[in-house]
């Protein structure tokens, strides 16, 4: 029998996710948007993986693919070690573990229907599911509720008469009426005023400390991002350029893209105002038609001549060679440190 602790509760190999741009005359596909370009990670029971990245880079594509919302052109998604494309065969099966994966979205208004009382949009699920039953159902949702730090008169009114941290409350309850085991948290906290962010971060971590949820947590904001990520994975143009520990990965970033999005951070110290930061040129590529070689390539003040033919892997890199046990993490970068170059100088 297999020991479920040590395989990865989620994991995800090559995964490609395209679509089809429609031109001519008669509508015919001339091209692809390649949103998810050929990526791979696993994440463990109970922890929180931060995903990062400027806008159209594919991190809520790849958390649609991981619920089920959206359907991969390439690649393997695994559940405690099944593989998602063969149970899809087994409809009764799938529709058991798809409960098992939730979703919160970026937008608690559009997120919730406009048309149902909060009674409506909670109950439903769990009664369909067979979650709760029509004589306990009032004490689950109270239960729910009650977890989300709501009130049990809020069951009987509509979205539009809560404010947005409310609402985003309801969308955490609606995740967590299917008992989920994994949620995909797309950017949930980048409609709310700043306060309340905190207030709605803080709840994340009460909750998935309490229900042992395994998170992933899709942000522009690197604070928010850290604050409840054990591990962070940087993306742009649809691939992963780094990746590793979150608190290695601020401390030592390798790649040019990571230092550039950790310079844009505002720092609220005055006397470190002055202090180097690099800031990018040029804009972000199109998934169209991205860059040959290295993506970031066009953008990147470390761009050698190499960069524009080969597309480099992901490579481990350590924070200071000299210590055993010091810190790595991976990057796509052969020159964001000394010492990672040996392999990809010999590529061309």
């Amino acid at each position: 029998m297999q020991d479920t602790q040590n395989i990865p509760l989620i994991e995800i190999r090559n995964l490609k996710k395209y679509y089809p741009v429609k031109g001519g005359i008669l509508p015919h596909t001339v091209g692809w948007v390649r949103a998810v370009d050929d990526v791979s990670f696993s994440m463990m029971r109970g922890e929180t993986l931060g995903l990062v990245g400027e806008s159209g880079c594919g991190k809520s594509t790849i958390g649609r693919l991981l619920v089920g919302l959206e359907e991969p052109t390439e690649g393997r998604i695994f559940y405690q070690g099944r593989d998602l494309s063969t149970l899809r065969k087994n409809p009764k099966e799938m529709r058991r573990i798809r409960t098992r994966l939730q979703m919160i979205f970026q937008d608690p208004y559009s997120s919730l229907n406009p048309r149902k009382q909060i009674y409506e949009i909670l109950a439903q699920p769990m009664l369909y599911h067979e979650i709760s039953r029509r004589d306990t159902i009032h004490r689950d949702l109270r239960r729910l509720l009650d977890m989300v730090g709501l009130p049990e008169t809020v069951l009987g009114k509509y979205p539009h008469e809560f404010s947005g941290g409310q609402r985003q409350r309801i969308g955490i309850a609606r995740a967590l009426s299917l008992h989920p085991e994994f949620i995909v948290c797309d950017e949930p906290v980048s409609a709310l005023d700043v306060s309340i962010q905190a207030q709605i971060l803080n709840l994340l971590k009460e909750l998935q400390a309490e229900l042992k949820l395994t998170l992933l947590f899709i942000g522009h904001g690197l604070g928010a991002v850290s604050y409840v990520s054990q591990r962070i994975a940087v993306m742009y143009l649809g691939g992963i350029v780094e990746y590793g520990d979150a608190q290695e990965l601020f401390a030592h970033p390798a790649h040019p893209y990571t230092k550039a999005l950790l310079d844009a951070v505002p720092i609220p110290d005055p006397a470190e105002k002055n202090r180097p930061r690099q800031l990018l040129q040029g804009e972000i590529g199109s998934s169209a038609a991205p860059p040959d070689g290295c993506r970031f390539h066009p953008r990147c003040p470390w761009a050698r001549p190499q960069c524009k033919n080969t597309r480099p892997p992901l490579q481990k890199v350590c924070s200071d060679p000299a210590k055993q046990s010091a810190f790595s993490h991976d990057t796509a970068c052969p020159y964001g440190q000394e010492g990672s170059l040996s392999e990809w100088e010999n590529i061309s």
